[in-house]
């Protein structure tokens, strides 16, 4: 068996345990409407983790999701308000995260600036663009065509949870099934080996920061619709949260490894975890330490599973 699937099953065992050890600690946890706000609240992570795996995968890093989650939000709002469709609306939104990740990705590939480096500049380029926008102030009131989208349900399902298993089933068939993911990790495992192979090393590490920035975009658009509001500080904080998911799911921090279940996976126990710490009533400046020191185990434990 690949490691990449023993190292999912390692992880579906920890997400269990973590589910076992909430329910005992909690007599709330258990009840489906909690499971469906797992599920509701794993979504974000999730969608935006989908870009980041091929991002991080490359040996890149996209510090910018956030901001570009809350500048598309807010696009979103602007069309919405002038009385634009909410279809071409969401559609203008999502050509600004595309749009927004192209600037990152030619930036790193063409420019040859560090990844780390460019996106911590658009990261606050995106978000004081954000404040300009709405002069700091949330855009409140949108139809109930748009607000559907982040609160409406699909038989049993949220529709924000159809919306990320679509996600999910594209995302996988481009990693596994398709060039940019194979190339994705080709470019992570020795990008000048590539490079002399006649592959265009630019143009994929382009589009891996467009798909990076559609899924930020779609992000955005959820978050703004499920509150039925665009907020200018929404999405702060987010890349921490997508990165830590994608490298606890087995993305390999050094890049030429990565898995799109190991993602799915490990959004859910990100979930599991911040909806078990809060219904245990554990503070939120206690649930972002532990981000951080789940980030830390991940690249450890991640980079030895493998390398043995």
């Amino acid at each position: 068996m690949p490691k990449k699937y023993k190292y999912n099953i390692i992880l579906l065992v920890m997400l269990l345990i973590l589910i076992v050890v909430f329910s005992n600690t909690s007599p709330f946890f258990l009840k489906l409407y909690n499971f469906k706000n797992i599920l509701d609240q794993s979504t974000i992570n999730i969608i935006v983790g989908i870009g980041m795996t091929f991002v991080i995968c490359s040996a890149g890093i996209d510090l910018s999701v956030g901001s570009i989650a809350a500048f598309c939000g807010v696009i979103a709002a602007f069309f919405l308000h002038a009385g634009i469709s909410v279809p071409l609306s969401m559609l203008a939104a999502i050509l600004i995260g595309a749009f927004s990740g192209f600037i990152n990705g030619y930036i790193i590939s063409v420019i040859k600036v560090n990844p780390f480096i460019v996106t911590i500049a658009t990261m606050s380029i995106w978000r004081a663009l954000t404040l300009i926008f709405t002069k700091s102030t949330p855009i409140y009131g949108f139809s109930s065509g748009f607000t559907m989208l982040g609160t409406g349900s699909f038989r049993l399902l949220p529709l924000t949870v159809v919306i990320c298993i679509i996600v999910i089933v594209l995302g996988w068939i481009l990693f596994n099934k398709t060039k940019l993911g194979y190339y994705s990790a080709a470019i992570g495992n020795n990008e000048e080996a590539l490079r002399r192979t006649g592959v265009s090393n630019n143009y994929y590490k382009t589009i891996i920061y467009v798909l990076s920035g559609i899924t930020a975009a779609i992000a955005g658009l959820i978050i703004t619709s499920k509150l039925n509001c665009a907020d200018p500080t929404a999405g702060n904080m987010l890349e921490m949260d997508v990165i830590a998911t994608v490298i606890l799911g087995g993305t390999s921090i050094n890049g030429g490894k990565g898995t799109i279940i190991g993602t799915v996976i490990s959004g859910l126990f990100m979930s599991v975890l911040k909806n078990g710490l809060t219904i245990n009533a554990i503070p939120p400046y206690y649930q972002q330490l532990l981000v951080g020191l789940i980030i830390i185990f991940a690249v450890i434990t991640s980079d030895k599973f493998f390398k043995n």
